[in-house]
């Protein structure tokens, strides 16, 4: 099928900037501003689905802008992979925008119109990397999206918030300064281009030497995905508001990190020479130790944001497990992970913020008996909690299903044990917060008005049946995981 030349992938990504750029001139009409990201947020995922039709039929949606130098264009292409994380992250910015307002409101938070403005900006960032045709376009987009976070890392103005946003910066600039523009030039000079189309380096004659130097460069360079060792910016990023943690963490930036790995290995390398190098299986036991470290970090955070960024850690490493384990079925399962993940993901944040602002509880110790006076909330925490750990029918059961079929398939049965294990510890961080809500006894001194907040809870049950709704209705997913593995 002939590539459709469109507008709409620049369309997408310019209405979510014109919100941000709303926002900031409507910093004195408090109503009016909060109403323009949930409005942007709806008109975005308009334009993201009205592409779907387009790329589930196996075609896709392109825009070349200008040419920079030859070989490297400021372009779109729509495909199948950039489709999956485009709709999860448009779809999510719309509840997202409704939980923030809430929340923001209820806690009186200053600077909101910086937040809301730099919120905006980021998803314009995230679907302008989903879009992206080539790796120049990627990498532009990725700096955009670290540098417009990075106000909402710091948003408290606290000791805290200032140690936290500067590991941030150092660990995501610094990756991307060093290693990630190390591989864009080598990978330049090797293939004279930066093109997605075709796979870059699949028909490279370089050495196997230079060719594993620079696939580690894109896969420390992109630092966003959190692989061990460069991880420890996620947790340090926990001292920004919830919604920001829940944008972080399920929405914009890990899985722009995850999503640039896909990238490399699917359309960069290809997972043939992956395979002839090695570097399928090399990566997947450096990720396997991603995903039980992390999970045995969460078990002992007693914070439970502390304990959902962990959490988040392993997850992100299961994504990329499934795409280097290079079997069609595992690739499937890791692909549509991202939007497993992400719906599940959100809803324990958004529910992590719903306690903050109900109780102002951070620690899970404190939690005791709070599910009788938040029953919307933790209920949806057990229910994301159960798609974390890969309970039907949930959206995480699909995906791991596909993962533990998929290590199976290649004949990688340390793979399995692992999966299987890491959702072992899953049960173990996620379950005793649903135990402790419901069924301990609450403190007596604790026994203050605590009540659902309507505005933070309506978003977190719509993400909680979504979680649901996917692992019922997987098809859309698997139909665009099955393009990009064709």
């Amino acid at each position: 099928m002939d590539p459709v030349v469109s507008i709409r992938p620049l369309l997408a990504i310019t209405v979510a900037g014109l919100a941000a750029l709303t926002v900031l001139l409507l910093n004195n009409r408090e109503r009016l501003r909060d109403l323009v990201s949930p409005l942007a947020a709806v008109a975005m995922f308009a334009i993201v689905v009205s592409m779907a039709p387009t790329v589930l039929a196996g075609g896709t949606v392109e825009l070349r802008l200008f040419e920079i130098l030859p070989g490297i264009d400021f372009a779109f292409r729509v495909d199948a992979l950039g489709m999956v994380f485009a709709t999860v992250s448009s779809l999510l910015w719309i509840v997202a925008a409704i939980y923030s307002i809430g929340y923001m409101r209820h806690l009186n938070e200053h600077a909101q119109t910086r937040f809301f403005a730099c919120f905006a900006s980021s998803l314009a960032a995230a679907v302008g990397g989903a879009f992206a045709a080539n790796l120049f376009t990627l990498v532009i987009f990725y700096e955009v999206l670290s540098l417009v976070t990075y106000p909402l890392v710091y948003h408290h103005e606290d000791e805290e918030g200032w140690r936290g946003s500067r590991k941030y910066l150092v660990y995501l600039m610094g990756a991307s300064k060093s290693a990630l523009l190390a591989a864009l030039a080598l990978t330049y000079h090797i293939a004279g281009s930066l093109d997605f189309a075709g796979g870059l380096l699949a028909g490279s004659d370089a050495s196997a030497t230079l060719l594993t130097v620079v696939y580690f460069c894109y896969l420390f360079g992109f630092a966003k995905a959190a692989v061990m060792p460069m991880h420890a910016w996620l947790p340090a990023a926990m001292v920004a508001p919830t919604p920001v943690s829940a944008l972080l963490h399920a929405v914009a930036v890990v899985k722009m990190g995850v999503f640039c790995v896909l990238r490399v290995v699917f359309h960069v390398f290809g997972t043939g020479l992956l395979g002839g190098l090695g570097l399928g299986i090399a990566t997947a036991y450096l990720v396997s130790f991603t995903i039980l470290m992390a999970s045995v970090y969460a078990l002992t955070r007693d914070d439970l944001k502390a304990r959902l960024a962990y959490s988040t850690v392993s997850q992100l490493s299961y994504i990329v497990l499934g795409a280097v384990l290079l079997s069609p079925v595992a690739m499937v399962g890791g692909i549509i992970h991202i939007a497993a993940h992400a719906f599940s993901k959100i809803t324990l944040f958004f529910c992590a913020g719903s306690i903050y602002c109900a109780s102002g509880k951070r620690n899970i110790s404190d939690m005791a008996g709070i599910g009788r006076r938040l029953p919307w909330t933790m209920g949806a925490f057990f229910i994301a909690s159960l798609s974390m750990i890969g309970v039907p029918p949930t959206a995480g059961f699909v995906s791991k299903w596909y993962l533990a079929e998929g290590a199976v398939a290649a004949g990688e049965t340390a793979f399995l044990i692992v999966l299987l294990v890491s959702s072992v510890l899953n049960a173990a961080y996620f379950l005793p917060v649903s135990y402790a809500a419901f069924f301990q006894a609450e403190r007596q001194e604790s026994q203050t008005t605590v009540r659902e907040i309507p505005l933070v809870t309506i978003p977190l049950v719509a993400t909680a049946i979504l979680s649901v709704l996917m692992g019922i209705f997987p098809g859309y997913f698997l139909t665009l995981a099955d393009g990009v593995i064709r």
